[in-house]
Protein backbone atom coordinates (compact mmCIF):
# COMPACT_ATOMS: atom_id res chain seq x y z
CA UNK A 1 0.00 0.00 0.00
CA UNK A 2 0.98 3.60 -0.48
CA UNK A 3 3.57 5.42 1.52
CA UNK A 4 1.86 8.40 3.06
CA UNK A 5 4.10 11.05 1.47
CA UNK A 6 3.88 9.73 -2.11
CA UNK A 7 1.94 12.03 -4.44
CA UNK A 8 1.23 9.52 -7.26
CA UNK A 9 1.44 12.05 -10.08
CA UNK A 10 0.24 9.93 -13.01
CA UNK A 11 -2.49 8.19 -11.02
CA UNK A 12 -3.74 11.50 -9.64
CA UNK A 13 -3.80 13.10 -13.10
CA UNK A 14 -5.84 10.26 -14.59
CA UNK A 15 -8.13 10.23 -11.58
CA UNK A 16 -8.85 13.97 -11.65
CA UNK A 17 -8.91 14.28 -15.45
CA UNK A 18 -12.73 14.66 -15.82
CA UNK A 19 -12.59 17.74 -13.56
CA UNK A 20 -9.88 19.54 -15.54
CA UNK A 21 -10.44 22.60 -17.73
CA UNK A 22 -9.57 22.39 -21.44
CA UNK A 23 -6.20 24.02 -20.79
CA UNK A 24 -5.44 21.70 -17.88
CA UNK A 25 -6.29 18.72 -20.08
CA UNK A 26 -3.65 19.84 -22.59
CA UNK A 27 -1.01 19.67 -19.84
CA UNK A 28 -2.43 16.40 -18.49
CA UNK A 29 -2.46 14.75 -21.93
CA UNK A 30 1.15 15.75 -22.51
CA UNK A 31 2.30 14.36 -19.14
CA UNK A 32 0.40 11.08 -19.57
CA UNK A 33 1.67 10.56 -23.12
CA UNK A 34 5.24 11.86 -22.61
CA UNK A 35 6.21 11.59 -18.92
CA UNK A 36 9.86 11.08 -19.87
CA UNK A 37 9.92 14.52 -21.54
CA UNK A 38 8.82 16.11 -18.26
CA UNK A 39 11.67 14.34 -16.47
CA UNK A 40 14.29 15.37 -19.04
CA UNK A 41 12.96 18.78 -20.11
CA UNK A 42 12.62 22.24 -18.60
CA UNK A 43 9.33 23.96 -17.86
CA UNK A 44 9.97 26.35 -20.77
CA UNK A 45 10.52 23.48 -23.22
CA UNK A 46 7.36 21.72 -22.07
CA UNK A 47 5.28 24.90 -22.32
CA UNK A 48 6.58 25.52 -25.86
CA UNK A 49 5.78 21.97 -26.98
CA UNK A 50 2.24 22.14 -25.58
CA UNK A 51 1.76 25.68 -26.91
CA UNK A 52 0.80 27.33 -23.62
CA UNK A 53 2.33 29.78 -21.16
CA UNK A 54 4.96 28.69 -18.62
CA UNK A 55 2.71 30.05 -15.87
CA UNK A 56 -0.05 27.64 -16.97
CA UNK A 57 2.25 24.64 -16.57
CA UNK A 58 3.35 25.93 -13.16
CA UNK A 59 -0.26 26.41 -12.01
CA UNK A 60 -1.04 22.85 -13.10
CA UNK A 61 1.83 21.55 -10.96
CA UNK A 62 0.42 23.47 -7.98
CA UNK A 63 -3.08 22.15 -8.69
CA UNK A 64 -1.72 18.61 -8.52
CA UNK A 65 -0.28 19.26 -5.07
CA UNK A 66 3.34 19.94 -5.99
CA UNK A 67 5.48 22.89 -4.91
CA UNK A 68 6.38 23.51 -8.54
CA UNK A 69 7.63 21.97 -11.77
CA UNK A 70 10.83 20.58 -10.27
CA UNK A 71 8.90 18.85 -7.48
CA UNK A 72 6.61 17.19 -10.02
CA UNK A 73 9.59 16.19 -12.18
CA UNK A 74 11.23 14.39 -9.23
CA UNK A 75 8.02 12.50 -8.43
CA UNK A 76 7.53 11.49 -12.06
CA UNK A 77 11.10 10.24 -12.28
CA UNK A 78 10.59 8.00 -9.23
CA UNK A 79 7.35 6.63 -10.70
CA UNK A 80 8.95 5.81 -14.05
CA UNK A 81 11.90 3.89 -12.58
CA UNK A 82 11.09 0.18 -12.46
CA UNK A 83 7.34 0.70 -12.75
CA UNK A 84 6.60 0.29 -16.44
CA UNK A 85 2.97 -0.75 -16.90
CA UNK A 86 1.40 -2.29 -19.93
CA UNK A 87 -0.61 0.32 -21.79
CA UNK A 88 -4.30 -0.55 -21.71
CA UNK A 89 -6.00 -0.72 -25.10
CA UNK A 90 -9.30 1.06 -25.64
CA UNK A 91 -12.35 -0.98 -26.56
CA UNK A 92 -13.27 -0.48 -30.22
CA UNK A 93 -16.37 -1.43 -32.18
CA UNK A 94 -14.55 -4.11 -34.19
CA UNK A 95 -13.48 -6.03 -31.06
CA UNK A 96 -15.10 -9.44 -30.70
CA UNK A 97 -16.55 -10.75 -27.44
CA UNK A 98 -13.29 -12.37 -26.34
CA UNK A 99 -11.30 -9.17 -26.91
CA UNK A 100 -13.84 -6.97 -25.12
CA UNK A 101 -13.87 -9.38 -22.17
CA UNK A 102 -10.07 -9.41 -21.99
CA UNK A 103 -9.88 -5.60 -22.05
CA UNK A 104 -12.52 -5.25 -19.33
CA UNK A 105 -10.67 -7.71 -17.10
CA UNK A 106 -7.33 -5.96 -17.67
CA UNK A 107 -8.93 -2.61 -16.88
CA UNK A 108 -10.38 -3.99 -13.64
CA UNK A 109 -7.01 -5.43 -12.64
CA UNK A 110 -5.32 -2.07 -13.30
CA UNK A 111 -7.98 -0.30 -11.21
CA UNK A 112 -7.40 -2.63 -8.25
CA UNK A 113 -3.59 -2.40 -8.54
CA UNK A 114 -3.63 1.39 -8.60
CA UNK A 115 -6.08 1.53 -5.70
CA UNK A 116 -3.66 -0.61 -3.69
CA UNK A 117 -0.90 1.89 -4.53
CA UNK A 118 -2.81 4.91 -3.21
CA UNK A 119 -4.48 3.19 -0.25
CA UNK A 120 -2.72 4.41 2.89
CA UNK A 121 -1.93 1.61 5.37
CA UNK A 122 -2.13 4.04 8.29
CA UNK A 123 -5.65 5.08 7.28
CA UNK A 124 -6.69 1.42 7.04
CA UNK A 125 -5.31 0.83 10.55
CA UNK A 126 -7.27 3.84 11.86
CA UNK A 127 -10.45 2.52 10.25
CA UNK A 128 -9.99 -0.94 11.79
CA UNK A 129 -9.45 0.62 15.23
CA UNK A 130 -12.58 2.78 14.91
CA UNK A 131 -14.64 -0.24 13.81
CA UNK A 132 -13.51 -2.35 16.75
CA UNK A 133 -14.29 0.37 19.29
CA UNK A 134 -17.59 1.59 17.80
CA UNK A 135 -20.94 1.23 19.49
CA UNK A 136 -22.55 1.17 16.05
CA UNK A 137 -21.21 1.12 12.48
CA UNK A 138 -23.35 2.32 9.59
CA UNK A 139 -22.61 2.37 5.86
CA UNK A 140 -24.02 5.20 3.74
CA UNK A 141 -24.16 5.67 -0.04
CA UNK A 142 -26.46 6.94 -2.79
CA UNK A 143 -27.22 5.44 -6.18
CA UNK A 144 -24.56 2.95 -7.23
CA UNK A 145 -22.63 3.61 -4.03
CA UNK A 146 -25.56 2.28 -2.02
CA UNK A 147 -25.02 -1.09 -3.68
CA UNK A 148 -21.47 -1.00 -2.30
CA UNK A 149 -22.83 0.00 1.12
CA UNK A 150 -25.15 -3.02 1.07
CA UNK A 151 -22.27 -5.26 0.01
CA UNK A 152 -20.23 -3.91 2.93
CA UNK A 153 -23.09 -4.63 5.35
CA UNK A 154 -23.47 -8.14 3.92
CA UNK A 155 -19.78 -8.84 4.59
CA UNK A 156 -19.33 -7.02 7.89
CA UNK A 157 -22.29 -8.66 9.62
CA UNK A 158 -20.15 -11.82 9.60
CA UNK A 159 -17.63 -10.13 11.93
CA UNK A 160 -20.12 -9.94 14.79
CA UNK A 161 -19.78 -6.14 14.89
CA UNK A 162 -22.93 -3.96 15.19
CA UNK A 163 -23.29 -2.97 11.52
CA UNK A 164 -26.23 -1.29 9.76
CA UNK A 165 -27.17 0.11 6.35
CA UNK A 166 -30.30 1.70 4.88
CA UNK A 167 -31.56 1.57 1.29
CA UNK A 168 -33.68 4.72 1.22
CA UNK A 169 -31.88 8.10 1.18
CA UNK A 170 -34.35 9.68 3.61
CA UNK A 171 -33.90 6.76 6.00
CA UNK A 172 -30.14 7.25 5.77
CA UNK A 173 -30.59 10.92 6.74
CA UNK A 174 -32.80 9.94 9.67
CA UNK A 175 -30.37 7.27 10.83
CA UNK A 176 -27.44 9.71 10.56
CA UNK A 177 -29.29 12.15 12.82
CA UNK A 178 -29.47 9.53 15.58
CA UNK A 179 -25.80 8.54 15.56
CA UNK A 180 -23.45 9.48 18.41
CA UNK A 181 -19.77 10.28 18.88
CA UNK A 182 -19.21 6.67 20.00
CA UNK A 183 -20.46 5.37 16.64
CA UNK A 184 -18.74 5.27 13.24
CA UNK A 185 -20.17 6.26 9.86
CA UNK A 186 -18.74 5.05 6.55
CA UNK A 187 -19.64 7.30 3.61
CA UNK A 188 -19.12 5.78 0.16
CA UNK A 189 -19.03 8.16 -2.80
CA UNK A 190 -16.91 7.98 -5.94
CA UNK A 191 -16.97 11.72 -6.63
CA UNK A 192 -17.11 12.90 -3.02
CA UNK A 193 -19.40 15.69 -4.22
CA UNK A 194 -22.86 14.05 -4.20
CA UNK A 195 -25.26 16.48 -2.50
CA UNK A 196 -27.13 13.85 -0.46
CA UNK A 197 -23.86 12.37 0.79
CA UNK A 198 -22.56 15.81 1.77
CA UNK A 199 -25.87 16.48 3.57
CA UNK A 200 -25.36 13.23 5.50
CA UNK A 201 -21.79 14.30 6.23
CA UNK A 202 -23.04 17.61 7.65
CA UNK A 203 -25.52 15.82 9.93
CA UNK A 204 -22.88 13.35 11.12
CA UNK A 205 -20.27 16.03 11.81
CA UNK A 206 -22.89 18.03 13.75
CA UNK A 207 -23.27 14.97 15.99
CA UNK A 208 -19.47 14.59 16.27
CA UNK A 209 -19.61 11.15 14.64
CA UNK A 210 -16.24 9.86 13.32
CA UNK A 211 -16.51 9.58 9.53
CA UNK A 212 -14.62 7.16 7.29
CA UNK A 213 -14.77 8.03 3.59
CA UNK A 214 -14.30 5.54 0.77
CA UNK A 215 -13.84 7.86 -2.18
CA UNK A 216 -11.86 8.67 -5.29
CA UNK A 217 -8.26 9.89 -5.06
CA UNK A 218 -9.26 13.32 -6.41
CA UNK A 219 -9.84 16.29 -4.12
CA UNK A 220 -13.41 16.67 -2.86
CA UNK A 221 -15.45 18.09 0.06
CA UNK A 222 -15.92 14.55 1.40
CA UNK A 223 -12.15 13.91 1.52
CA UNK A 224 -11.48 17.23 3.22
CA UNK A 225 -14.03 16.78 6.03
CA UNK A 226 -13.67 13.07 6.81
CA UNK A 227 -11.63 11.75 9.74
CA UNK A 228 -10.27 8.76 7.80
CA UNK A 229 -9.98 8.55 4.01
CA UNK A 230 -9.65 5.25 2.14
CA UNK A 231 -8.70 6.28 -1.40
CA UNK A 232 -9.79 4.48 -4.54
CA UNK A 233 -8.88 4.81 -8.21
CA UNK A 234 -11.16 4.59 -11.24
CA UNK A 235 -10.41 5.87 -14.72
CA UNK A 236 -12.84 7.00 -17.40
CA UNK A 237 -12.81 4.61 -20.37
CA UNK A 238 -14.82 3.99 -23.53
CA UNK A 239 -18.16 2.36 -22.66
CA UNK A 240 -17.28 2.51 -18.94
CA UNK A 241 -17.79 5.71 -16.91
CA UNK A 242 -15.69 6.26 -13.79
CA UNK A 243 -18.66 5.61 -11.51
CA UNK A 244 -18.92 2.02 -12.81
CA UNK A 245 -15.19 1.34 -12.73
CA UNK A 246 -15.04 2.60 -9.15
CA UNK A 247 -17.19 -0.29 -7.88
CA UNK A 248 -14.29 -2.74 -8.28
CA UNK A 249 -11.90 -0.64 -6.22
CA UNK A 250 -14.52 0.20 -3.58
CA UNK A 251 -15.41 -3.46 -3.06
CA UNK A 252 -11.72 -4.35 -2.83
CA UNK A 253 -11.28 -1.77 -0.06
CA UNK A 254 -14.29 -3.25 1.76
CA UNK A 255 -12.80 -6.75 1.39
CA UNK A 256 -9.48 -5.55 2.82
CA UNK A 257 -11.25 -3.95 5.80
CA UNK A 258 -13.29 -7.10 6.39
CA UNK A 259 -10.27 -9.43 6.46
CA UNK A 260 -8.26 -6.96 8.57
CA UNK A 261 -11.08 -6.94 11.12
CA UNK A 262 -11.16 -10.73 11.27
CA UNK A 263 -7.38 -10.85 11.73
CA UNK A 264 -7.46 -8.12 14.39
CA UNK A 265 -10.29 -9.91 16.20
CA UNK A 266 -8.21 -13.09 16.52
CA UNK A 267 -11.21 -15.37 16.21
CA UNK A 268 -13.85 -13.04 17.68
CA UNK A 269 -15.84 -13.34 14.45
CA UNK A 270 -15.91 -17.14 14.51
CA UNK A 271 -19.02 -17.29 16.69
CA UNK A 272 -20.88 -14.80 14.49
CA UNK A 273 -19.84 -16.70 11.36
CA UNK A 274 -21.07 -20.01 12.82
CA UNK A 275 -24.43 -18.49 13.83
CA UNK A 276 -24.95 -16.99 10.36
CA UNK A 277 -24.00 -20.26 8.66
CA UNK A 278 -26.42 -22.15 10.88
CA UNK A 279 -29.20 -19.62 10.21
CA UNK A 280 -29.01 -19.93 6.42
CA UNK A 281 -28.14 -23.63 6.11
CA UNK A 282 -31.79 -24.64 5.88
CA UNK A 283 -32.28 -22.32 2.89
CA UNK A 284 -30.16 -24.50 0.61
CA UNK A 285 -31.63 -27.42 -1.35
Amino acid sequence: MAAKEKKHCLIRIRSEYPQFTQTERKVADYIIEHPERIVKGTINEVADEIGIAVSTVFRFCKTMGFKGYQDMKIELASELVGSEKEELESIIETDDEAKVTEKVFRSNMRTIEETMEVLDAEEVAKAVKLFREAGKIEFFGCGGSNIIAQDAYHKMIRTGLPVFSQLDTHMQMMSASQMKSTDVAVLISHSGTTKDVLDMLHILKSNHVPVIAITNFAKSPLRERSDVVLSTIAEEADYRPQSLSSAMSQMSVIDALYVNLLVAGKGDGTSAWEKITSAVTGKKM
